[in-house]
C-alpha cells in the first residue's frame, strides 16, 4: 500500500522569497518537494546539517546562480518549507551563517507554534 502524500506547508516569508526565483528554478524545486511529500528524496536534495535531524536542502545550481530551499519533514504531518534563498557566494559550498541562524530560528518558532 502506498503512503499518502503529505501536504506541503510554507512559512509565509519562505514562500515570498521562493516566488522571486526564476520560473524554471521554482518548477524544479516544486518537483523535489512533491517527491519529498511522497516519501522519497530527489537527486537535488541533501540533508541540511547543523540544525537537527529531519531537515533537508534542495540545492539547485541554475544559470550560474545557486538557489536553496530548506524544508523539514518531522514537524506535524506536513512537509514544512522553512526558507528559500539565493546563495550569493560562488566560492565554496558553505551556507552563510546568517542563513543558518534564520533557518534555526524559523524552525524553533514553527515547532513552538505547532505545539
Amino acid at each position: 500500500m502506498a503512503l499518502a502524500t503529505r501536504p506541503i506547508s510554507w512559512i509565509k516569508a519562505a514562500r515570498k522569497d521562493f516566488e522571486k526565483f526564476p520560473a524554471e528554478a521554482q518548477a524544479t524545486c516544486l518537483r523535489a518537494l512533491t517527491i519529498a511529500a511522497e516519501g522519497e528524496k530527489a537527486d537535488v536534495v541533501k540533508p541540511f546539517k547543523g540544525v537537527g535531524s529531519g531537515v533537508f536542502e534542495i540545492a539547485l545550481p541554475f544559470r550560474g546562480n545557486a538557489f536553496r530551499v530548506v524544508y523539514a519533514v518531522q514537524i506535524a504531518s506536513a512537509i514544512w518549507v522553512i526558507h528559500a534563498f539565493q546563495k550569493k557566494s560562488t566560492r565554496g559550498i558553505k551556507t552563510p551563517q546568517h542563513e543558518i541562524d534564520l533557518i534555526r530560528n524559523r524552525l524553533k518558532a514553527l515547532k513552538e507554534s505547532l505545539g
